[in-house]
């Protein structure tokens, strides 16, 4: 008994500290938007993982592989000789009209995320015209506790739904709204 109590002494000493020491949690951004055209459409301008040029933020993409499995692509931002974004593809399923891929190499300063994986997804409405999905999960681009205010949670979901709902803001653009 006596030891017992010992141990949760300790536990109660302990405890409150692991959870203040904990790190970063993973965040999530979903976004959507409906265009007028209908899904083969949209999934001809995005389903090649190879050819990101639909996106505003891309200047140029270059890659390996095609739309299989481990395919690699490096996506070069704004304008030549701009930052880089190096990704591959671990999941392709044109049927279903939906690929998702991971970051394996990019500076903080672009992107202020880590361990970030996203999936794209072209859905049929029933109304008409598409659903385009666009999500990721990610952790912060600082891994420690008490992140400076560029590299916090906050600033990786403000830079990951920038990207998005600007890639997303171009299809309606290009496809129209219903």
């Amino acid at each position: 008994m006596r030891q017992l109590k010992y141990l949760l002494v300790i536990l109660g000493l302990v405890l409150p500290e692991l959870a203040f020491a904990h790190g970063p949690t993973r965040q999530k951004v979903t976004l959507n938007t409906i265009v007028a055209a209908e899904p083969a459409a949209v999934w001809e301008v995005i389903g090649n993982f190879q050819d990101m040029s639909w996106h505003p933020a891309v200047f140029s993409s270059i890659g390996e592989g095609g739309n299989d499995i481990d395919a690699t692509r490096v996506l070069t931002l704004g304008a030549e000789g701009g930052p880089t974004i190096s990704e591959i593809l671990y999941k392709y399923d044109a049927a279903k009209m939906t690929y998702s891929y991971r970051i394996t190499d990019v500076l903080v300063e672009v992107l202020p995320v880590t361990n970030y994986s996203s999936h794209l997804t072209v859905k049929a409405r029933p109304e008409g015209g598409s659903t385009v999905e666009w999500r990721g999960a990610f952790y912060r681009g600082y891994p420690n506790n008490d992140p400076p205010p560029e590299l916090s949670d906050e600033a990786a979901i403000a830079a990951v739904s920038g990207v998005y709902q600007g890639g997303l803001d171009a299809l309606v653009e290009r496809f129209g709204a219903p």
